[in-house]
């Protein structure tokens, strides 16, 4: 007797295929979020007229955290999209976009960490040292 499987193959596809879109959503939905996000801050700091030097880092650190992170999820996504017998034509599609998307991540993250550091500098040096 042949065995039977709960989900059909189609059914299979068509669920991973509803899970990869609401995962693309959500990582757009960050990546959107965060550049309103920065937009606000940037004119609400603009109108003020503030020194805008030291909120401009602080707010593009914060962009790029909501950049990295909604570049992961779309990542995530890529790799459901090909975990159902991908083809080779996608395997290597996806080892293009992975590439990229680890490199954004890479540069992403490095520039973070180093506007973390020239902030925490700048803190250091800004606050009086007791003599």
């Amino acid at each position: 007797m042949p065995e039977v499987s709960m989900l059909s193959d189609f059914d299979v596809r068509g669920l991973i295929g509803w899970l990869v879109l609401v995962i693309e959503a959500g990582g757009a939905l960050i990546i959107f979020a965060g550049a309103v996000w920065a937009f606000v801050q940037f004119t609400a700091t603009g109108l003020r007229r503030r020194s805008l030097i030291g909120r401009f880092n602080q707010i593009r650190l914060s962009l790029g955290r909501f950049l990295v992170l909604g570049l992961e999820f779309q990542l995530a996504a890529d790799v459901l999209r090909t975990a159902v017998a991908p083809s080779f034509t996608e395997i290597g599609q996806l080892a293009a976009i992975a590439a990229i998307r680890t490199v954004l991540n890479f540069f992403l993250t490095r520039e973070i960490a180093q506007e973390r550091a020239e902030i925490e500098r700048d803190r250091k040096e800004a606050v009086p040292r007791p003599r």
